[in-house]
């Protein structure tokens, strides 16, 4: 089987639809690792992804009268649309299954490159079994995602382009793994020419269904899959890739969403290209088995395998992305609901920076406020609880907690029936460190803020909303404050939300 797959590779038809990617060389990721890290681009293949390469090359290897028949996939992406193209390019029909779950974008794409799409089940093993019914039904050829010798060898031409555009040594190659079909052809091919070389694979935490099949010795077939890496959410792996996996993969590392999250961005500042979650995993494990080896001084490389990304998805990137880097820490910080106690909390902090701040008035002795900071490090993070602490501030670190993550932050507040003589307003103020403190400093010790709410969304301006408990006869006072502070501001008392749900 050996031969077979490096004949296989060397004579596959991908060319007519491919275009051999760029290996780019990731200064930031570079320097930042202190490895040379190079990137494979099939990010910036026709489809997005290399997907083409496979099923280019299985359809191309079909006898003519298959062909004439027609083709038929099952999948929620880049293999349907790699399908797409090739049957296109070679005159025939192909009807591609996809969940109905499918973003809409890849929905487009596919119709756009002349597929027939037909949308079943909520998930890519429902779409999978109607399209095995379909194919019978309407004779029609089965493309195969991952499991099949010739996706495998057109996928492996990545692994010859690989060798030919390097050629200093290379320490490993990273690459993502779903149903296991890119893995397998690039490592088939590299391991026969250049078996020093060490494959990589990585998975994320929640669809880790290579790693636990390798662990195991059998495929294993998993409950359910995390869905945010949708290109390799796959339940179990195919018959052909887990035998080729057991004999050249050298290691599989797990990453979860942050640590996506976070290589997405390293990809985009090195490149100014955003790839999809699966896409970004080998760059996330690479970065993992730096951390976890020492090494220093070596040449990897990580495949970009996609950028079928939704739009909508960079907002939820973006927040975790620096969550992901261990740059932004959360906290539930506890202090005495009195003045002066928001000032001196705000000395505590020190020059971190802000990336959130959240709290509202609920109580006549204690506040509690949620705050986001941007942190050097874990040690930093740590020290920083530590800090909060010796102010005599109850701390609670909440940065590993999936629910603040995602809910919690955006749900503090409420009504409040301690807020009398509240304000409410808004404010804008340029981004830099100190003009949190700067406002905060600026105001009257007898004020109470009532409610705050603060997030740094890396923009140039930070916008926050507060709630400042004003007495009657200090409104000119008040008025004075505004005038002097230089910033600019909106009275939001009116405003109906305000009034329904916090005032």
């Amino acid at each position: 089987m050996h031969s077979d797959y490096l004949e296989r590779i060397l004579t596959a038809r991908v060319y007519d639809v491919a275009q051999e990617t760029p290996l780019e060389y990731a200064p930031n990721l570079s320097m930042r690792l202190n490895n040379k890290v190079l990137l494979k681009r099939e990010d910036m293949q026709s489809v997005f992804s290399f997907k083409l390469r496979g099923a280019y090359n299985k359809m191309a290897n079909l006898l003519p009268d298959m062909l004439a028949q027609g083709v038929i996939a099952a999948s929620a992406g880049n293999h349907a649309q790699g399908v797409a193209l090739a049957a296109s390019r070679l005159g025939t029909r192909a009807v591609i299954v996809m969940p109905v779950t499918t973003p809409g974008v890849k929905v487009n794409a596919v119709k756009a490159r002349g597929g027939e799409v037909v949308l079943f089940g909520n998930t890519y093993d429902d779409a999978y079994g109607y399209a095995r019914q379909l194919e019978a039904e309407k004779g029609l050829t089965f493309i195969h995602p991952f499991d099949d010798p010739d996706v495998i060898a057109g996928q492996g031409t990545i692994g010859m382009e690989i060798l030919r555009q390097c050629q200093q040594p290379i320490h490993a190659i990273f690459v993502a793994i779903g149903g296991g079909g890119l893995i397998s052809g690039i490592a088939a091919y590299i391991k026969r020419l250049r078996p020093e070389i060490k494959i990589i694979g990585v998975e994320p935490v929640d669809a880790d269904a290579m790693y636990q099949s390798l662990q195991a010795g059998k495929r294993v077939r998993l409950p359910q899959v995390g869905l945010f890496a949708d290109g390799v959410a796959v339940r179990e792996v195919g018959e052909e890739t887990f035998r080729l996996c057991q004999q050249y993969v050298d290691d599989i590392i797990l990453v979860d969403t942050d640590d996506t999250c976070a290589a997405i961005k390293d990809v985009f500042e090195d490149t100014r290209s955003i790839v999809e979650p699966a896409g970004a995993l080998a760059i996330a494990g690479a970065k993992a088995y730096v951390e976890r080896e020492q090494i220093q001084d070596k040449n990897l490389i990580a495949i970009c395998c996609g950028a079928n990304m939704n739009f909508d998805r960079l907002r939820f990137v973006a927040e975790r992305a620096e969550l992901g880097e261990r740059r932004e820490a959360i906290f539930a910080v506890t202090i005495p609901e009195e003045a002066g106690s928001l000032r001196k909390f705000c000395e505590c902090m020190g020059n971190h920076n802000l990336t959130e701040f959240n709290y509202r008035i609920a109580n006549e002795n204690i506040a509690h406020i949620f705050v986001g900071l941007q942190i050097q490090n874990r040690a930093d993070r740590l020290n920083m609880a530590k800090t909060f602490e010796g102010c005599g501030f109850k701390t609670l670190d909440l940065t590993d907690d999936e629910l603040t993550k995602l809910h919690l932050r955006h749900m503090v507040g409420g009504h409040s029936p301690l807020a009398h003589n509240e304000l409410l307003y808004r404010f804008e103020f340029p981004e830099r460190p100190g003009a949190l403190m700067k406002f905060v400093g600026s105001m009257s010790p007898d004020w109470n803020i009532s409610m705050f709410h603060y997030r740094n969304n890396g923009s140039d301006y930070g916008r926050i909303v507060v709630g400042i408990q004003v007495p009657p006869h200090e409104m000119d006072d008040w008025q004075a404050f505004l005038d002097t502070l230089g910033y600019q501001y909106w009275d939001e008392n009116q405003n109906p939300a305000y009034k329904l749900f916090l005032g």
